[in-house]
């Protein structure tokens, strides 16, 4: 995927169209991640991916508001989390989040993360609140392939979307080939490993060479591999550095060059322990 622009999106199995590119709000807290959602809406950004967990869905809201983008125009995600989980609850959780973000609707619930003995009937909750018309589609996050085939044995729709850890440094082939063939999105969450590999001398090279920093070749790196990216940060200037990934082009010998960097290296919590 070479030709891509701020705006661009993929058509997902619920067809509905999501933005590759977004703004991450984990740990941000909720002053600063007020200002870093209009910083980044201001930008060109129009997706914004926040959860319950986070803390900051009040935030998130209120920057929507005050930006003057359209609602419409912003794809806007919220998750389930653990506490949370379970038919009843779920069903809960989304009117506590909705409220908080002051909107009728996401574009996308997820479940944040696949927990044992609950994560089944929370899926069924989330069929049941885009039924309602609380959210336009519903995904998962953190689930690994066994846990994506229980789902789909046990219920009867195909999340649009599984956001996982996902960078040169920890790259689940089967996993991505799994929600390719099922025609599930995968959207990269730590896009650059929390910067823990951002100093890397080879990425430094190609920074060198096609005049980016360090963070840019990464973020390209996931665009042009097709996946769905969303890069946390709280500083403007961070932000916009971000966005400015569309003005080049890694060549197909630097992208297969990068896909070969996997160390199986996880700086977030590890979903594949759990049943």
């Amino acid at each position: 995927m070479a030709n891509l622009e701020i705006t661009s999106t993929l058509l997902s199995n619920q067809n509905v169209s999501v933005p590759m590119f977004g703004l991450g709000v984990w740990k941000s807290r909720p002053k600063e991640c007020f200002e870093a959602v209009k910083s980044a809406l201001s930008l060109g950004y129009r997706h914004i991916d926040t959860a319950a967990i986070y803390g900051n869905e009040s935030e998130v809201g209120a920057a929507i508001k005050e930006s003057g983008v359209k609602r419409s125009e912003i794809f806007l995600v919220t998750k389930l989390w653990n506490a949370d989980q379970g038919y009843d609850s779920a069903l809960r959780a989304i009117d506590v989040s909705l409220n908080k973000l002051d909107t009728d609707y996401v574009d996308m619930y997820l479940i944040h993360f696949p927990v044992t003995g609950k994560r089944n009937e929370s899926w069924k909750a989330l069929e049941k609140i885009k039924s309602d018309g609380k959210t336009k589609s519903i995904g998962v996050s953190n689930f690994m392939v066994s846990h994506l085939e229980e789902l789909l044995k046990e219920t009867g729709t195909i999340p649009a979307m599984n956001q996982v850890e996902y960078h040169p440094f920890l790259q689940d082939t089967e996993l991505k080939e799994y929600c390719l063939k099922k025609g599930i999105i995968l959207e990269a969450y730590s896009p650059l490993a929390h910067g823990q590999k951002l100093e890397d001398s080879r990425i430094t090279e190609l920074a060198n060479r096609y005049q980016k920093s360090n963070a840019q070749i990464l973020i390209r790196w996931s665009l042009q591999a097709g996946h769905v990216v969303i890069p946390k940060s709280k500083n403007p200037a961070r932000i916009k550095e971000n966005a400015d990934v569309f003005d080049f082009v890694l060549s197909d010998q630097d992208m297969k060059e990068i896909s070969s960097w996997n160390e199986n290296f996880r700086t977030c919590w590890d979903p594949t322990t759990v049943e």
